[in-house]
C-alpha cells in the first residue's frame, strides 16, 4: 500500500504543463482533477494546482477581444444583476447601502459613512456553503460540523445525524443540537444517504469533478425544496429572491462569447451533472429512492422556479450563478454577493471567527473609505501583471477592467514607465503583501 507524498513545485509544474499540453481546453477543476488520477500517490489541493498553472501561465484564459462596439466588445455577453425585493441591509450593517450602477455594471455596495481603515462593517454566515475539499472530506469523515464546517473534538455537544443507521449510514455530524436544527431546515435531508439515496450518485459526481459551483447548486436547490415545505409563510420566496438576483452568466452563454475563443467547452460533463440532479431532486431512477424523496417533498416548486432550477438551460445559468458569486473558501453570502471589482479593493474579506472560520466572513476596510465611496473586493489574484488580471477577469465576461490601478498601468506601459504585459507575469510568486492578506484570512495571522 502506497504512502500520499505531496510533489515540490517542480514536479507539479512539469506534470501541470504535460497535462495542459495534451488539454488545452481544459478548466483548472477538471485538470486538477485529472492531476489527481494520473498520479494517485499525491496529494495537491485545487488551491496550489492554481498557483501553479498561474506562475507558469498556464490558466487557460482566452485573448481579449479586441472588436469593440458603442455597446462595449462585440459578441461578449457581459453578467447581468439585479436588485434583491425587500433587502434589510440593516439587518448586517447600517455602514452600507446597494446602489444600482447601471445596466452594464449592475449593483453595487456603497458606504454610508466615513470609514476608518481596519473597521469592521459587518460580519456574515452563508446563504449556503460548499467549503473547500479538504474541509468537504472532514465533513465525510465526521470530523467538522455538516452546517458550519467546524472542525469537532471529542466533545458531549456534537451529535450524529438522526437517520443514520447501521445499514444506511449518513456521515453527517453536527457540532451542536443548533447546527442539526438549522442543516435539517436548510439542506441536510435531501443530500442524507439515509433520507434520500438518490443524491448519493451526484454527490459522488461532485467529489469526483472537485467542482465547487456544481456543489453550491446542489446546496441551493436543496435549500430552496426544504424551504417550500417549511410551514414559514414566504420563507422559499424570500430564498428564491435572493438567488433569482445574484449576478449572472450562463456557462452557455459563455462558451458562445469571444471570451471563450479557441477553447471547446466539455458540453457532456454538463450534461450529466444535469442529469444526476434531476435524479436526485426530481425523478429517482428507483421506485423505492422516489418514495423516500416524496417523504420529503409533499409539497411542489413552483411552476417558474422548477423550471429555472430542473431546464437544462437554467440549470446552466446556476452553475454560472455559482461561479461568479461564491467567496474563495467556497460560501454563498447574500450581503457578500453585491461586492464589485478592482484589482485595488477597499475591503478584506476574512475568516476570523474561532468555531466558524470557514464559514462565517468578517468584512474589513483596508483603508480609509469616504462616505458614498464604492466598496470593492478583487476577483483576481492582485499580485498578477494587469494583462492577466484582464484575461481572466474576461474569462468570465467582465469586459476590460478600468478600475484606477489598471488605468495607472496602462498609463506607465504606454510611456515607457511600467514593464511590457506579460513580462514577469505571475513568476515572481506571491508578493509580501498578498502573503500577509492570505494568511490573514485564514486566520493563521
Amino acid at each position: 500500500m502506497s504512502s500520499s507524498t505531496t510533489p515540490t513545485d517542480d514536479e507539479l509544474k512539469s506534470s501541470l504543463t504535460s497535462l495542459r499540453t495534451s488539454n488545452p481546453s481544459l478548466g483548472i477543476p477538471k485538470l486538477h482533477a485529472l492531476l489527481l488520477s494520473s498520479n494517485p500517490s499525491w496529494t495537491v489541493s485545487e488551491k496550489r494546482t492554481r498557483k501553479i498553472l498561474q506562475s507558469a501561465g498556464l490558466v487557460n484564459a482566452p485573448p481579449l477581444s479586441k472588436k469593440v462596439s458603442s455597446n462595449g466588445e462585440v459578441g461578449v455577453k457581459y453578467p447581468v444583476s439585479k436588485l434583491v425585493k425587500g433587502l434589510d441591509v440593516s439587518k448586517w450593517t447600517t455602514k452600507v447601502e446597494v446602489k444600482e450602477f447601471g445596466a452594464k455594471k449592475g449593483k453595487g455596495l456603497v458606504a454610508k459613512e466615513a470609514i476608518k481603515e481596519g473597521d469592521v462593517l459587518w460580519k456574515e454566515d452563508p446563504f449556503v456553503l460548499a467549503p473547500e475539499w479538504d474541509i468537504y472530506d472532514l465533513q465525510q469523515k465526521s470530523a467538522a460540523c455538516a452546517f458550519c464546517s467546524t472542525p469537532l473534538t471529542a466533545t458531549p455537544l456534537s451529535v450524529s445525524c438522526p437517520s443514520s443507521t447501521s445499514s444506511i449510514h449518513c456521515p453527517a455530524r453536527f457540532c451542536s443540537r443548533l447546527c442539526l436544527s438549522r442543516g435539517t431546515k436548510h439542506t441536510h435531508p435531501l443530500l442524507c444517504p439515509a433520507q434520500n439515496p438518490a443524491s448519493v450518485p451526484l454527490l459522488a459526481f461532485v467529489k469526483k469533478n472537485r467542482w465547487m459551483g456544481l456543489h453550491a447548486l446542489v446546496q441551493v436547490i436543496a435549500r430552496l425544496l426544504i424551504a417550500a415545505q417549511s410551514g414559514e409563510e414566504g420563507q422559499m420566496e424570500k430564498d428564491w429572491d435572493v438567488v433569482s438576483a445574484l449576478a449572472e452568466l450562463s456557462l452557455e452563454d459563455r462558451a458562445k462569447s469571444v471570451w471563450y475563443k479557441g477553447a471547446e467547452p466539455d458540453r457532456p460533463t454538463w450534461t450529466k451533472a444535469h442529469q444526476l440532479c434531476v435524479q436526485a431532486f426530481q425523478t429517482p431512477s428507483s421506485p423505492q429512492d422516489q418514495k423516500k424523496l416524496a417523504k420529503i417533498l409533499r409539497k411542489p416548486l413552483p411552476e417558474h422556479i422548477a423550471k429555472e432550477l430542473f431546464e437544462y438551460g437554467g440549470f446552466l445559468r446556476g452553475l454560472g450563478k455559482m461561479n461568479l458569486n461564491l467567496e474563495a473558501h467556497g460560501g454563498l453570502y447574500t450581503l457578500h454577493s453585491h461586492l464589485n471589482h478592482s484589482c485595488d479593493p477597499n475591503l478584506s474579506i476574512r475568516h476570523l471567527d474561532p468555531r466558524t472560520s470557514l464559514s462565517r466572513i468578517t468584512v474589513i476596510a483596508k483603508r480609509d473609505i469616504d462616505a458614498g465611496e464604492e466598496l470593492t473586493v478583487t476577483y483576481v489574484d492582485p499580485g498578477l501583471r494587469l494583462k492577466r488580471r484582464r484575461e481572466e477577469l474576461g474569462g468570465w465576461g467582465f469586459g476590460v477592467c478600468k478600475c484606477a490601478r489598471c488605468e495607472e498601468e496602462e498609463r506607465e506601459i504606454k510611456e515607457g514607465r511600467g514593464e511590457e504585459e506579460g513580462e514577469g507575469e505571475g513568476g515572481e510568486g506571491v508578493p509580501d503583501d498578498l502573503e500577509k492578506e492570505l494568511k490573514a484570512g485564514l486566520g493563521v495571522m
